[in-house]
């Protein structure tokens, strides 16, 4: 399967809280932007930034929006993401059976890091890129805080906290391979593909096994997939970043 698209988070005062939601803030209509479009092929969903459709452009309250828009970089068709001292991100929903998760590929290049970054902390966990996936899965199991944030949410929003979020992401300083748990809780899991300045201005080029990876990160087995997004987010930093996304498929 192929996508492109951005899951959502909620900004409650923080971007810690990432990915909580599939809602535009109360009382502002979701914006649209083109954007590639998801679309169902033999061998799964396909992503292709030479597509264009309407997709779902949530921003946070209080948040600068960050740009997106479709553009070449390098000969490659790619949704570039513009973020200036801003956080907001597109977002796709999906329903795929966790008995056809397969390998996720999907390519990024960014033009700097964020001076101050840190993926761990909460009052600068911002990320050039970021490629997130979202899962359903048995919110009784969760801790008295997590179920507390989900009830929150599911006020704000109208829909809960999604079970758990695994998010790929480009780090300044942590090792490949790092699993970086989410400050503010511990259903949102970062896992760190890129790190540090070697390979910024260049495609990488990325092919993860889902099933494996939600595995190490969280210690079970996955739910159903329900949601797909990219964010570019320098809004804690208050800094300058430009980040390009290319394909995404599952297979």
């Amino acid at each position: 399967m192929v996508f492109s698209g951005l899951w959502i988070r909620l900004g409650l005062g923080a971007l810690g809280l990432a990915f909580l939601s599939g809602c535009a803030t109360q009382g502002e209509p979701a914006q649209r932007v083109a954007s590639p479009v998801l679309t169902q092929r033999p061998g799964g969903l396909h992503f292709s930034a030479q597509d264009k459709a309407q997709w779902e452009a949530v921003t946070l309250p209080g948040k600068l929006r960050t740009a997106f828009k479709l553009e070449k970089r390098q000969q490659r068709e790619a949704l570039s993401a513009q973020a200036e001292a801003s956080a907001s991100m597109l977002r796709q929903r999906l329903q795929v059976p966790a008995d056809q998760l397969g390998r996720l590929q999907f390519a990024w290049q960014i033009d700097n890091l964020l001076a101050g970054a840190d993926m761990g902390e909460r009052d600068s966990e911002d990320s050039p890129v970021r490629v997130i996936l979202a899962f359903e899965g048995d919110r009784s199991r969760f801790s008295a805080k997590n179920a507390m944030l989900s009830d929150l949410t599911e006020a704000l929003t109208g829909e809960p906290l999604p079970y758990a979020t695994l998010m790929y992401v480009w780090c300044n300083r942590r090792p490949v391979d790092t699993v970086i748990v989410n400050p503010r809780t511990d259903r949102v899991r970062k896992w760190v593909v890129d790190s540090g300045p070697a390979h910024i201005r260049q495609w990488r080029q990325h092919n993860r096994d889902v099933r494996a990876d939600f595995e190490k990160a969280f210690g079970e087995a996955p739910g159903a997939l329900v949601g797909v997004a990219i964010m570019t987010d320098s809004d804690n930093t208050r800094g300058h970043v430009r980040a390009w996304y290319g394909d995404i498929r599952l297979d």
